[in-house]
């Protein structure tokens, strides 16, 4: 799709009219469907519908209009330039849906923009082609939706009106702003329903679309929500929809859209989901679905609402959590090899593991680093600001760096240009620090180093003195620069950016090996050490899904790579591999609990190896499904599928000893 032009307002003028009407059976999965839709006089168009439909009726003025057909033999329409009145279109088509398969894991789900029904659930994405999609220009929609009894559904928008009863369901929503395209979801749902008064005095529905094993999740779900968004209203605006929801999926999805959020119902039975991830799902109703990122020049969004939600609520619990937060930030970006990482205006959405570090987590670390440097009150006027500016509208990092210029009266090009544009991040280092007598104190020369290209940093620096610790901050503009320091006390040592304030590559012992590495890191090879052939593929499996890839496996006896290495075996494997290459055994925090364990070290050439030992091939089973979302964990012990205890190796902070 060509993206708007970036700042332009895109609301209700310019944009498309669509109107459609469909029906479904999940039990036969049969969709039908009709669609009117009139296009300005702004350009020429492009109409297309996946080729799994039949296209009974189709007109442009009244006038025959049949489709063609693509090399993928999807069905679709060129639409022309409408000179002296608005084209109007409409189309009739039907077809079967896909069978929904509940066995699909996120990855999977993520990974497949396909229409899919059931009786447990329908889902149809946008991206699938399950209506004749503009494929080049935006909308503004009305949908009515038909389903039989006990099957209720929902798009993204506003509820007009609603009937249930024996006949079956019917609905109609509308999405007045500009719309990249309709998603819509159906199940068995049981609908709870609430409503929160914004800051304007306007009522908003909250709803929830629970499947019935979920229900009695809906109250909470309900209250949390409202608890976001007295937290966003107060810090960003008034909330610019009339309702959100909450609806339940039978699939692991974990969808965002303008009004609500599609998630799947294990998901939303996890206690700490209602405190973490809908948080980050409310918070793009701000950011994402009604200021949107101008995808041509970097996505900006994902990192701002990663700040603003996940990492806030770090915040609100400690200084520690925060500080872990930013720690694992680090660890992650530190577990890239060279190639894998990518300037932050080339972020478009996650595709894999390293797209997230640099596209939510680098990007979080901007914004936080930008709150340091132009101060908190300043930082959330700019928040404000941005928001009052560009609702509605495409926005980019340019735009965001002229609100934050103009609020706090600062220039901050190099800011932006230094952690947009470049690839990589700061290596910091004390080479050098001399003190003397001064008075009644003393006086410290203090010479930091970093890598090339330089950055502009303002680096806190800990220095231990005989009579306490001092924290003070350090302009670095050079690749080499000397600084002098009047101290109370005498030096002892000091530590540079002990805080993890700074996006910047940790020191060795900063960064203890995860399983993030071998998980990521595309030169990554398996050894597997069972010969039994069940237990080989069970974990030949599990390889698969960490490295979401076909493994590389090496001989067992072959000696251990220099790239980073995934063993998998039994126990009395595992122990005998490590025992022939005197590799450490074992670790205490792990050793004979649960029925599986992994951990992490480093081989004393270097090398990142990642241990997985279990007691027999259905423990190793058991670890296919979970051990992939534990990949900032550098030990985890499981009973069963359950992860019973886990944890980071502890960080080393890097002293420089003063004489």
């Amino acid at each position: 799709m060509a993206a708007p032009i970036p700042g332009s307002d895109i609301g209700h003028e310019g944009t498309i009219s669509y109107d459609i009407e469909v029906s479904i059976d999940p039990a036969t999965r049969m969709l039908t469907g009709k669609s009117v839709i009139t296009f300005n006089k702004t350009r020429d168009h492009t109409l297309i519908l996946d080729s799994r439909f039949e296209v009974t009726q189709a007109f442009i003025d009244e006038m025959p209009f049949a489709p063609q057909t693509d090399s993928g033999r999807s069905h679709y329409w060129q639409i022309p330039y409408a000179i002296l009145r608005p084209h109007q279109i409409e189309i009739h088509w039907r077809g079967q849906l896909h069978p929904l398969d509940e066995t699909l894991d996120h990855e999977q789900t993520l990974g497949r923009p396909i229409a899919v029904s059931g009786e447990a659930g329908t889902f149809l994405p946008d991206a699938s082609n399950w209506y004749p999609r503009v494929a080049n220009g935006l909308i503004h929609y009305s949908v009515q939706i038909k389903l039989p009894p006990g099957q209720r559904g929902l798009a993204a928008g506003r509820l007009i009106d609603e009937q249930d009863d024996d006949a079956g369901y019917r609905a109609r929503f509308e999405f007045d702003h500009a719309a990249k395209g309709i998603d819509l979801m159906a199940g068995p749902y049981e609908i709870e329903s609430d409503h929160y008064t914004g800051v304007t005095g306007r009522p908003i529905q909250l709803r929830t679309y629970f499947h019935p094993q979920i229900g009695q999740l809906a109250r909470d779900y309900l209250a949390a929500v409202k608890r976001y968004f007295e937290l966003y209203e107060s810090w960003i605006g008034a909330y610019p929809f009339t309702g959100f929801s909450i609806v339940s999926s039978p699939t692991p999805t974990g969808f965002g859209m303008p009004t609500l959020t599609y998630l799947g119902i294990n998901v939303l039975r996890l206690p700490f989901i209602k405190d973490t991830s809908l948080g980050h799902e409310v918070l793009h109703n701000w950011w994402g679905n009604a200021v949107y990122p101008d995808y041509e020049n970097g996505n900006w969004s994902e990192g701002l609402t990663t700040f603003m939600a996940d990492y806030t609520y770090k915040e609100q619990e400690s200084d520690e959590a925060a500080r872990e937060m930013r720690l694992g930030w680090l660890r992650d970006f530190a577990a890239l090899e060279p190639g894998q990482d990518a300037p932050l205006t080339a972020f478009t959405s996650r595709r894999h593991g390293a797209s997230k570090i640099v596209g939510y987590h680098k990007a979080a670390m901007l914004f936080f680093m930008l709150r340091d440097l132009i101060g908190e009150d300043m930082f959330n006027r700019s928040i404000q600001g941005i928001w009052s500016m560009q609702r509605f509208k495409v926005t980019s990092w340019s735009h965001l760096q002229t609100a934050f210029e103009i609020i706090s009266a600062r220039d901050l090009a190099f800011f932006f240009d230094q952690w947009l544009t470049r690839t990589g991040a700061p290596s910091l280092t004390v080479t050098e620090a001399m003190q003397e007598q001064s008075g009644s104190g003393y006086r410290l020369h203090i010479t930091l180093q970093q890598s090339e290209p330089a950055y502009q940093l303002r680096v806190p620096v800990a220095i231990q003195t005989d009579s306490g610790e001092e924290i003070h901050l350090l302009n670095l503009r050079h690749t080499e620069q000397t600084f002098t320091l009047d101290l109370d006390g005498k030096a002892q040592s000091a530590i540079l950016d002990p805080d993890m304030r700074l996006f910047r590559l940790l020191a060795p012992g900063e960064a203890p090996p995860i399983l993030r590495e071998i998980m990521i890191n595309p030169t990554t090879t398996t050894v597997l050490l069972s010969s039994d052939d069940e237990t080989r593929q069970t974990a030949t499996i599990l390889a698969e899904k960490l490295q979401r890839r076909t493994p590389q496996i090496l001989p067992a006896g072959r000696p251990v790579t220099g790239a980073p290495t995934l063993v998998i075996g039994l126990h009395h494997e595992v122990d005998a591999w490590l025992d022939a290459r005197d590799l450490p055994a074992k670790p205490d925090e792990i050793n004979a609990k649960g029925t599986a364990q992994t951990w992490t070290l480093t081989s004393p050439e270097g090398t990142s190896l990642a241990i997985i030992s279990a007691q027999d091939s259905a423990s190793l089973e058991s670890l296919i499904r979970p051990l992939p979302h534990y990949g900032r964990q550098s030990y985890l012990v499981f009973d069963g599928r359950q992860a019973v205890e886990r944890g980071v190796w502890p960080v080393r902070m890097q002293k420089f000893m003063i004489e």
